[in-house]
């Protein structure tokens, strides 16, 4: 990790501080993703049998969950399976308790407008699988929309070695999910996109992956008749602001819990003390030679940043300028840096919350906006598998009374139809 003192950079140079790896969006895999999106979209389920099997060895299979999931119950340790239904508790209660409730208000004498909620019909869940089948991401996501009321929920997820991970077969269980389609990466985005042999369209696709998984979303979603995302959702970010309360061999085991999931993954620690940041340092090298993961966790840091911050409060202006994913309060106080931070997809505030419990159980999605997206956009919650209808009832008098203003509006912008239109209302 390049160590940085933040007041000795200039602007340009604090901007290149907290910028993304570039390799998150190459003009080589812009290209490539547009390529395989193309080929799935004209082609349909041959051009994506084909495209799976050159890149994961074997063509897209719907499994059904039953067998595999009775099969994980006994072959998994019961601590692991109790863990899981645990963590289902804790995220299906969060998410039932968090459903919107329909809003009427009358904004004047007989006109009211109601804001009410529906669920999207179907929607497009996408599991990163392959070496790493992440079956708590499945938790997630099929969660909320279940909570919402989805009526059909298409999963995705790459093939493992024997076809589906058991655990993510329990997962799926778990969530009232029958079958999963075993395919993934940028073609598994274009069939939930537009459709594939018997993956059917769909209009919202939800979930993290890497960074062709992530283009793939973006573009289809730019398309004429693709569908809505959740947020731009790509290779995994953490950052730890930390102060000298925090116990360094914690901070660093929470920087690698990120820089272990992928390659283009980032950390970034602020700390306003130069000797704490050095000994964050030494303990990340002590740790992650003992991990199995130490290979990729290290092309990871390659990309890591820790910067020291003034104050904390110049630490908290740096965090809402990175925007980050995951942002780890390891300080005294916490509640003090949480009412100043404006930009982060999940806070963990404290030195006893580790981001692994969000990972897993805490409640809240794990599935959250990377890319410094989390400025204007939200993670995972069970609005993101709603929409909402404005409804509007006017009595006969509120017509007449509304005819005559909304005739006169409509003039201004020489909409003379719709002026009439109001007119209408007035005898």
């Amino acid at each position: 990790m390049t160590s940085l003192v933040w007041s000795d950079l200039s602007a340009a140079e604090q901007a290149a501080a907290l910028a993304r790896p570039a390799a998150r969006r190459s003009s080589e895999l812009v290209a490539g993703v547009g390529a395989i999106i193309e080929e799935v979209r004209s082609d349909g389920w041959e051009a994506l049998a084909r495209i799976a099997t050159r890149i994961d060895g074997r063509p897209p299979e719907r499994v059904t969950v039953a067998p595999l999931a009775s099969a994980a119950r006994s072959a998994l340790p019961k601590e692991s399976v109790a863990a899981m239904e645990l963590a289902a508790r804790n995220i299906r209660a969060f998410h039932e308790a968090s459903r919107p409730s329909d809003a009427r208000v009358e904004t004047m004498p007989g006109l009211s407008v109601e804001k009410a909620w529906r669920p999207i019909d179907r929607v497009g869940l996408y599991v990163p699988g392959g070496a790493t089948p992440l079956f708590s991401t499945l938790l997630m996501l099929a969660l909320p929309a279940r909570a919402a009321g989805v009526r059909e929920i298409v999963v995705v997820t790459p093939p493992s070695p024997g076809g589906l991970d058991p655990a993510i077969a329990l997962a799926a269980e778990l969530c009232g999910i029958d079958s999963i389609w075993t395919v993934g990466g940028a073609q598994a985005i274009a069939a939930l996109a537009f459709g594939a042999g018997d993956i059917p369209a769909c209009p919202k696709i939800c979930g993290p992956g890497n960074a062709w998984v992530a283009e793939a979303k973006t573009q289809v979603s730019a398309m004429s008749g693709g569908p809505a995302i959740d947020m731009p959702a790509g290779p995994s970010e953490l950052m730890v602001i930390a102060d000298v309360s925090a116990s360094p061999v914690t901070v660093a085991s929470d920087l690698l819990s990120q820089a272990e999931h992928d390659a283009s993954a980032q950390v970034l620690l602020v700390t306003d003390d130069r000797g704490f940041a050095s000994a964050v340092a030494e303990e990340v090298e002590r740790q992650v030679a003992a991990l199995p993961r130490a290979d990729l966790a290290r092309r990871s840091l390659d990309h890591g940043r820790s910067i020291i911050a003034r104050d904390l409060r110049e630490a908290a202006a740096i965090a809402n300028s990175y925007a980050p994913e995951h942002l780890c309060l390891a300080v005294d106080d916490p509640e003090l840096l949480v009412a100043a931070i404006s930009n982060a997809g999940a806070i963990f505030a404290g030195h006893a919350a580790a981001e692994s419990f969000g990972d897993y159980l805490a409640g809240s999605s794990h599935v959250l906006p990377t890319d410094g997206a989390a400025r204007a956009w939200s993670g995972i919650t069970v609005h993101s598998f709603m929409k909402a209808i404005s409804i509007q009832r006017v009595s006969p008098e509120a017509g007449r009374a509304l005819a005559a203003p909304a005739a006169a509006l409509a003039r201004l912008e020489a909409l003379e139809a719709h002026a009439r239109a109001a007119e209408a209302r007035a005898a």
